[in-house]
């Protein structure tokens, strides 16, 4: 029995909240950083995956829909006249790496005082290895390589949003059931990262002797974590007036021009995500505008519009995942992700440490990276937190972090990716 695509759209605001209110309540679902989109959207899937091993008459939703009123946003005219099938999810998540693109800002790439550059390199540095780790251990494993990017960066440092973002073009390539592979890989990731980091970063403080230099512990309140959720966003839009306004339609400009710059790419026979083409266009219309001295683009409203399409993304996604397809690779999946973890561990422990100066933000920001490189943020600022709370404040950590994840490593983990599946294909 097929489920309509508009179904999990309809829905989606309340399984939202209903995540939102299960995070609030369950200690390891808060600890742990996981999602709200994911735990609602989970938690549907599961319920459907009873349904199905119950039942004779299994339910599986549709995923994509051909209304051209909603697939216009990325899709070229001379295509789009034809009402191709897309994914229903396809605008929210093309709209989420348009903000990415937006927020990417020379600006924000020189606070830190190449601090920021640094720990960005060395980030996109341990996602290649990591898409190379996956894709060597597929091949070991006797399984599609395909599946070892999906366990690379894709969903490690890419986390749940780009780990769904680029199931359609996995499973374009030949990998079904891409999109339930991608999240249960990033929901091990983010409790992976949670777990590991605080252990690296206690040991190589205890091991090396270090001490905090800041006197005060007002840096804390950078990592802290503002009040969220949905409806919050929502009354950041409308608190927003005319400024919410002119950045959506600034976002839906650079999402349907970047439809034909990822069409006029792909024409050279590269495999080229359509979101890559509006998140590039988002980075040059950004930097333009500030470049000539008209900074009326907000990051902030651009933060809160990628917040509410990255949460509609993700719900929406997570309650169409079939969970059955995901036993035939679990077991390969298992060890390309365990090995992931070791490796994350020891690349903090000796790489980043070393590179971002053997002191104690240093350490501080090696545990971050626990969290960053295996699914989220807030799983690096969770640690981070837990570390200075009770070793002492490390504000270098807490600006170079949160401002690489927030956007610029989802810029280059995008790059890597789409080089590895031009390789792999």
């Amino acid at each position: 029995m097929s489920i309509p695509a508009w179904l999990p759209v309809l829905a989606a605001i309340p399984v939202l909240l209903a995540g939102e209110w299960l995070v609030d309540r369950i200690s390891v679902l808060r600890k742990f950083n996981i999602p709200a989109p994911v735990v609602g959207g989970l938690f549907v899937s599961l319920v459907v995956l009873g349904v199905n091993l119950a039942s004779d008459s299994p339910l599986q939703f549709v995923t994509k829909v051909t209304a051209q009123w909603w697939t216009w946003i990325v899709t070229i005219e001379p295509e789009w006249i034809h009402a191709p099938a897309k994914g229903v999810t396809l605008p929210l998540m093309v709209a989420f790496f348009t903000c990415i693109g937006l927020n990417a800002t020379w600006d924000v790439v020189r606070r830190g005082s190449g601090q920021v550059l640094l720990f960005l390199a060395i980030g996109t540095v341990l996602a290649v290895f990591q898409n190379g780790i996956g894709v060597g251990l597929a091949s070991v494993l006797g399984v599609d390589p395909l599946l070892g990017l999906a366990c690379g960066a894709v969903s490690m440092t890419g986390g749940h949003g780009t780990a769904l973002g680029f199931a359609p073009v996995l499973e374009n390539h030949g990998l079904q059931g891409a999109a339930v592979l991608g999240a249960a890989a990033a929901t091990l990731g983010l409790v992976m990262g949670g777990l590991i980091g605080g252990p690296v970063g206690t040991r190589l403080i205890r091991r090396n002797a270090l001490k905090a230099h800041a006197s005060s512990r007002t840096h804390l309140e950078i990592g802290a974590t503002a009040e969220a959720g949905i409806l919050q966003d929502f009354r950041a839009l409308g608190g927003s007036g005319l400024q919410s306004l002119s950045h959506l339609l600034l976002l839906v400009f650079c999402i349907k021009v970047g439809a034909w710059v990822s069409h006029f790419i792909q024409m050279s026979g590269l495999t080229f995500p359509p979101q890559i083409g509006a998140m590039v266009l988002g980075v040059i219309v950004r930097n333009a505008f500030d470049l000539s001295g008209h900074r009326w683009i907000r990051s902030e409203t651009i933060d809160v519009l990628a917040s509410v399409s990255l949460a509609f993304f993700l719900t929406i996604a997570m309650m169409s995942l079939n969970l059955i397809e995901l036993a035939n690779a679990a077991l390969p999946m298992l060890v390309i992700l365990l090995v992931q973890v070791l490796v994350v561990g020891i690349f903090a422990t000796f790489a980043t440490y070393w590179v971002m100066g053997r002191d104690y933000d240093a350490a501080i920001m090696a545990a971050g990276h626990c969290g960053f490189a295996l699914g989220a943020t807030p799983n690096a600022v969770a640690n981070m937190k837990s570390l200075v709370e009770r070793f002492g404040p490390a504000p270098r950590a807490f600006l170079v972090i949160p401002l690489v994840g927030a956007a610029l490593i989802d810029f280059t983990n995008s790059l890597n990716i789409t080089l590895f599946l031009n390789l792999v294909r």
